[in-house]
């Protein structure tokens, strides 16, 4: 198979038409559609089911698409093995780290790598869902549990230790809970919505030293790692959250100190096929010494 027949494949599978895909290529429409039916013909399948609203994949279509996706990506990892060099690392970079740690923990310290690699570009995902890595959603993920995934690279950075927090304003007005029996005559706010069962787990003050099937009641449930670090600063209840996420904060103080609480330890992890990536490599270790301070 010819790959200029391929690539324009891609494009048009990408797109969803004809029209976009030549826009993109710099083809018009019809000349876009006589390559596909080349290749259709040539390939003695169809690709493509043509409808008014746009095209969409065929069952033989999207085991060539899959193929393609896949000599695409590698042909970039080709490509960026054979431009960059140890000494200047360059190139974009996709990584995606959960909610708390990719806008509390990474982001303040982006500033410093890019200082160091300004020729590396940076796209950063902050989402708990566990990004696809073979199929490239992302080259780098920073995850709360090991991988499953067993073609991957893993590398523990740091164990992040949750801790029951309240703001200094709460505490004055409400008093400062010492037993998880306190906690019940107290407001509890907490992470909640569509969550991994995981990151749910460690967040929750409304069952720990009960039963689970009789709750404490939760004054404040949030979607959002950041939103509960906001209502938790601003008085609203007591609430969980990592112990990197509030460190230095003059608004906060951490409460039931004697408790045993829940933590959970981080992970890098990427590719096999990225693994002499110039750019990856002094991520990952910008990453590994930037977590020694919090690696127990």
């Amino acid at each position: 198979m010819d790959w200029d027949k391929i690539r324009l494949f891609y494009e048009v599978a990408e797109a969803g038409s004809f029209t976009r895909a030549g826009e993109h290529l710099g083809l018009n429409q019809s000349s876009v559609s006589r390559h596909i039916s080349a290749l259709e013909r040539e390939l003695k399948v169809p690709l493509f089911h043509r409808h008014a609203r746009g095209l969409i994949l065929t069952e033989h279509g999207d085991i060539l698409f899959r193929t393609a996706q896949d000599m695409l990506r590698r042909i970039e990892t080709t490509r960026s093995q054979l431009v960059e060099t140890n000494e200047l690392p360059t190139g974009n970079l996709k990584v995606t780290a959960t909610v708390g740690i990719g806008a509390m923990w990474l982001a303040r310290r982006v500033s410093e790598f890019l200082n160091l690699y300004p020729e590396v570009r940076i796209q950063l995902i902050v989402t708990n869902e566990e990004l696809d890595l073979a199929m490239r959603e992302a080259d780098v993920a920073i995850r709360l549990r090991r991988p499953s995934q067993p073609d991957l690279i893993q590398r523990r950075l740091f164990t992040v230790h949750y801790n029951a927090y309240a703001a200094h304003s709460y505490v004055e007005r409400f008093g400062e809970p010492t037993s998880l029996e306190d906690l019940d005559n107290h407001r509890i706010v907490c992470l909640g919505g569509n969550q991994p069962s995981f990151i749910l787990a460690v967040h929750q003050l409304a069952t720990m030293g009960r039963d689970p099937k009789d709750p404490r009641p939760r004054h404040f449930v949030v979607n959002d790692s950041l939103a509960l670090r906001m209502a938790i600063e601003s008085g609203a209840g007591i609430g969980m959250a990592p112990a990197y996420s509030m460190e230095g904060n003059p608004n906060v103080t951490q409460v039931l100190r004697d408790v045993e609480t829940p933590s959970l330890d981080s992970y890098m992890v990427y590719p096999e096929e990225l693994r002499s990536v110039a750019r990856v490599q002094v991520f990952r270790d910008f990453l590994i010494s930037k977590a020694q301070r919090w690696a127990h």
